[in-house]
């Protein structure tokens, strides 16, 4: 975090979040990974996330 109060990590994560939940709201229920399920074969950081979602956005199932 720098002096001025943003931070990128915790930003990152809630915008992954919204698109998450845009998602979910968007597909059929259980399409998208859950985010424990992301975590288990990947690591917990933003970009990981990001790639688990896209991946099942562009190609479901």
């Amino acid at each position: 975090m720098d002096g001025i109060g943003i931070d990128p990590l915790g930003n990152a994560w809630q915008a992954l979040r919204l698109i998450r939940m845009a998602s979910e709201q968007t597909y059929l229920p259980g399409v998208l990974p859950s985010e424990e399920t992301v975590f288990v074969p990947y690591r917990p950081e933003p970009i990981h996330e990001g790639e688990a979602l896209a991946k099942e956005i562009i190609e479901p199932g």
